[in-house]
């Protein structure tokens, strides 16, 4: 590292597992930080050593419960009036994604909304990993590093070695995502059509494609509740696939979504390490991410290009 360029690396709470996973990758110390809770439910943060003149990497995502935002922007705060010389957000999972326009009258943007609270606490850039939509990184004034999953996806996937593989979509809004593994893996992309009754639940689903006989791998950005992938991959078995995995960026798994996957035709259902998996279901396997973003941190203190980052 350039030592006229100093630079630390802090984590959230519920962050933590990562930032040292990342730290191990940087070969450098976490930082200590303190968070202080009070009996009423507010909490204060601290850093316990001094940040003055560092760049200051602050890991943590956004997930379930708003106290990890809430956490987040304490500690941007804390940061910027201790004097540090740039204060970097690294949000694998950046929350309210979902809330990215006005799907019907009189609603909010959540996503604009968390990016305003970010850049008016004092971010100067932000790192995160497959926003739910593309365009949230235009609700910024301030330069985003988007990066993509695939970079540890594709190589797992061809790690498995299949013959026969189809790639697919469990709605038509991830198309484009799943078209562009079917691309550069150069297999079918099949596609399921899905109608809701509400939010959560899904109604009706159709495949459209041909899967019987293949090995099916369903592409996805969040989990939530697990209702839209559990229903294609039994979808896709009925249809004559041999097998069904799934691979999704983002852990949100809320109940009752552990047991529909274990209930499920799917074989496995990978996803990165963005958000802590704590519950129990053998079907869920998580891959790291911590080097890509180690990586990535490396390039911006550097001020070098991260687009070798992205395999596609």
């Amino acid at each position: 590292m350039n030592e006229q360029e100093p630079f630390m690396v802090f984590s959230g709470t519920n962050s933590k597992y990562l930032a040292e996973k990342i730290c191990s990758y940087l070969d450098c110390p976490l930082g200590n930080m303190n968070v202080t809770h009070f009996a009423d439910g507010e909490f204060a943060v601290s850093y316990e050593e001094s940040i003055r003149g560092s760049h200051v990497f602050l890991v943590q995502s956004t997930f379930p419960n708003s106290d990890n935002l809430m956490e987040l922007l304490l500690m941007i705060d804390a940061a910027k009036r201790a004097s540090a010389k740039s204060i970097i957000a690294v949000i694998p999972y950046f929350g309210w994604a979902r809330q990215d326009r006005k799907d019907k009258p009189r609603v909010s943007i959540g996503a604009k909304l968390v990016a305003d609270l970010l850049s008016t606490a004092g971010i100067e850039r932000l790192i995160t990993m497959d926003l739910h939509a593309d365009q949230i990184q235009g609700f910024f004034n301030i330069p985003v590093d988007h990066l993509y999953a695939s970079a540890v996806f594709l190589p797992y996937i061809q790690s498995l070695k299949m013959n026969d593989l189809v790639i697919a979509a469990p709605d038509v809004g991830g198309s484009k995502r799943a078209s562009t593994f079917s691309k550069y893996l150069g297999v079918p992309l099949v596609l399921c059509n899905k109608t809701r009754e509400k939010v959560n639940t899904v109604a009706s689903m159709i495949v459209i494609g041909d899967v019987k006989g293949k090995n099916v791998i369903l592409v996805d950005d969040i989990v939530d509740t697990a209702g839209t992938i559990t229903k294609a991959a039994n979808l896709m078995m009925e249809s004559g696939a041999n097998s069904v995995r799934a691979i999704a960026s983002h852990c949100v798994m809320s109940d009752p979504a552990s047991y529909r996957v274990e209930e499920s035709a799917l074989t496995e259902m990978v996803f990165t390490d963005s958000i802590p998996y704590t519950k129990k279901c053998g079907k869920v396997k998580q891959l790291t991410i911590a080097k890509m973003f180690a990586e990535t941190i490396i390039r911006v203190v550097r001020n070098e290009s991260i687009s070798s980052q992205y395999i596609i």
